[in-house]
């Protein structure tokens, strides 16, 4: 059997696939990369690591093969001898591509592509509902009578990955946080294109500990771009927290951890709306979306994102309305598509199909670690011996308290800025000499180093701190978990230090112990202040 594909997007769909043979040893898999595209770097590159054997394009013309299988109709497939099937390489066809194929024709459906001489190329249309073979018929009848609905395999595996949330968002260091997810297609109309500093304005204006924001980027834009200069263009995001996705599998694990998505008018939202998530539409209008598909349909019905700061209206309104009713003019035979696919293509290759059970595999867990912020801007109101706190990036124009930094990595300046300092604990490895900081000797020595810092945080563990104030002296800290309906959620001491700062500079006359309540983003934890013990002074850090 022969795999050819022409992008790290269509090989991905037809990864999502081949677990139909899986198992089977009658069955030989071979990959070929079709001529001709500007976005097959990245599908040389993952299919070189994958171990798959590769036939180059000149060979792969001139044997035989028993199956072919694609999931783009374009380059000169029909010189491949053997049954051939097409899969489309997204949720449907929504698009238009200009000066590509045939004027207002959706990409995947052009006659102009999916003909030869005026018959089709392609053995099997393996399409995801009937509406699809609806549109084949209309746009390019003499194929509408090889199409079959199977299902979509990509969302079938993003199903079975539901159970698998709470550990992708633990992957994601997301917690009880609310996970924002942008997703940009390719090409001049795409979110990144249009609104390139988007990602930006949601990390800076978005409370560190209420939202996590992540990005999504079509494989062809990983390819045409590449990481380096993606990296560079999104790098005030990155510092702020922001996690880009691969393009392979961890988009998908993303997707079904986020808690909404902003979407232009690529077809990612359309699998995000199946698994019921709320779509906000940041599309700006473009020839490209085809009027009354799925996408469209979707769009038309979502709040739209005009500014960065009008998030939390456009996540309220996107609150009350079920996403899955839209998402299902696209999706039919949902959590059938491997069998169904099994019974097509051994028909295909003449061959009894395996009995063993098949079942959509879950997606792997994301490996993107998001960077950790060196300094917060920090807002915090101070009532008795509650704390509300917001973190926003220090270069916020919103006005805070007070600056916090981590010492030494967030650099001079912010050092020499920041009224807090903290300083987390680090495992050493065994070594045969090593010298460390003590807590106690730690915070003393930044004190004096920095003499603008009013408070010095050694953060011993995620329950466990030592604070020295100028004012206060040392205190011991004990952060209580965060517990709700049987989850328990931890907080980011270094805010709880922030918030214990804030009110020792707003109160003078108190005696230990202190109790005292926290509020960061959805989570209120207690927080005591004792004296400092023994353990404590002499933690090693």
């Amino acid at each position: 059997m022969l795999v050819a594909v022409r992008s790290a997007g269509a090989l991905h769909r037809l990864l999502d696939v081949l677990p139909v043979f899986d198992g089977d040893t009658r069955v030989t898999i071979r990959f070929t990369l079709l001529p001709g595209s500007h976005f097959d770097v990245d599908a040389l590159v993952a299919l070189d690591g994958s171990g798959a054997r590769i036939l180059p394009w000149d060979e792969a013309r001139r044997v035989s093969h028993d199956l072919v299988l694609t999931s783009s109709p374009k380059g000169e497939l029909h010189e491949l001898s053997g049954p051939r099937a097409l899969l489309p390489h997204g949720a449907g066809f929504n698009k238009s591509i200009s000066n590509d194929g045939s004027p207002e024709v959706p990409s995947g459906l052009d006659p102009h592509y999916l003909l030869v001489d005026g018959e089709p190329w392609a053995d099997l249309h393996a399409l995801a509902h009937e509406e699809q073979v609806a549109r084949l018929a209309l746009h390019c009848p003499p194929a509408a009578d090889r199409a079959a609905v199977v299902g979509d395999p990509t969302l079938d595996r993003l199903l079975a990955s539901v159970p698998h949330r709470q550990d992708y968002r633990a992957a994601l260091g997301t917690g009880p946080r609310q996970l924002i997810v942008l997703t940009s297609t390719w090409g001049p109309d795409s979110l990144l294109a249009r609104r390139p500093d988007l990602p930006a304005e949601l990390t800076r204006i978005l409370p560190r500990d209420a939202f996590q924001v992540a990005l999504i980027v079509h494989p062809n834009e990983y390819s045409k771009t590449g990481l380096f200069d993606l990296s560079r263009w999104l790098a005030p995001a990155l510092k702020a927290g922001l996690v880009l996705t691969h393009p392979y599998e961890e988009w998908a694990a993303v997707l079904v951890a986020s808690d909404a998505v902003v979407s232009d008018h690529g077809s990612t939202a359309l699998y995000a709306a199946a698994l019921g998530r709320p779509i906000i539409s940041a599309y700006d209008g473009s020839r490209e979306l085809i009027p009354g598909s799925p996408m469209a349909r979707l769009l038309d019905s979502a709040p739209r994102l005009s500014a960065a700061s009008g998030l939390a209206d456009a996540l309220r309104e996107s609150r009350t309305m079920d996403t899955r009713d839209q998402a299902a003019v696209a999706f039919a035979r949902q959590g059938q598509a491997l069998r169904l696919l099994r019974q097509q293509l051994y028909q295909m290759l003449g061959l009894q199909p395996p009995s063993s059970p098949l079942d959509a595999p879950a997606f792997s867990q994301p490996l993107t670690t998001p960077r950790q912020p060196r300094a917060f801007a920090v807002q915090a109101h101070v009532s008795g011996h509650r704390i509300a706190l917001e973190r926003f990036p220090a270069h916020t124009q919103e006005a805070v308290h007070h600056l916090a930094a981590e010492y030494p990595t967030a650099g001079p300046r912010q050092v020499q800025s920041a009224a807090l300092l903290w300083r987390r604990a680090r495992a050493v490895g065994p070594t045969v000499q090593h010298t460390a900081w003590t807590a106690e000797g730690w915070t003393a020595h930044v004190l004096e180093e920095a003499p603008g810092c009013r408070t010095a945080a050694a953060i011993l563990s995620p329950q466990r701190c030592l604070l020295r104030n100028r004012t206060a002296g040392l205190l011991s800290l004990r952060v209580e978990p965060h517990r709700d309906r049987g989850h328990v959620s931890h907080t980011d001491p270094t805010a709880v230090v922030s918030a214990v700062h804030a009110w020792l500079s707003a109160n003078t006359n108190w005696s230990l112990p202190v109790p005292l309540l926290c509020d960061t983003g959805p989570m209120t934890v207690r927080v005591h202040l004792n004296p400092a013990d023994a353990d404590d002074l002499d933690y090693e850090l």
